[in-house]
């Protein structure tokens, strides 16, 4: 089950977060990122110590800008609060797998 990520508890569930972080850089208004979204469920059921977090680009827009987010879905893959990974694009649950490891 993935959590909501906001620019108040980014630092908290991201940043702080020991382990792998998966954050999925969405809109409601995105079509592929609705075609990601069970993507993603099947990929966290597989991968339970993997924390996932959705952001909302449209609530919230700081983070969006900071992350350099310019297309979505953007996928990020977070490591002990360090960014090691990034997928954009509707993308396959291998290549999602693929970005954790």
């Amino acid at each position: 089950m993935a959590i909501t990520i906001t620019k108040n508890n980014f630092s908290a569930e991201v940043l702080k977060a020991k382990g792998t972080v998966l954050i999925d850089f969405w809109a409601s208004w995105c079509g592929p990122c609705r075609m990601l979204s069970p993507i993603i469920d099947e990929v966290a059921a597989a991968h339970p110590q993997v924390k996932i977090g959705k952001i909302n680009i449209d609530e919230q827009q700081e983070l969006a800008q900071e992350y350099g987010i310019m297309s979505i879905p953007t996928l990020m893959v977070f490591k002990n609060g360090q960014k090691v990974n990034e997928s954009i694009g509707l993308t396959s649950r291998e290549t999602i797998e693929n970005l954790l490891a």
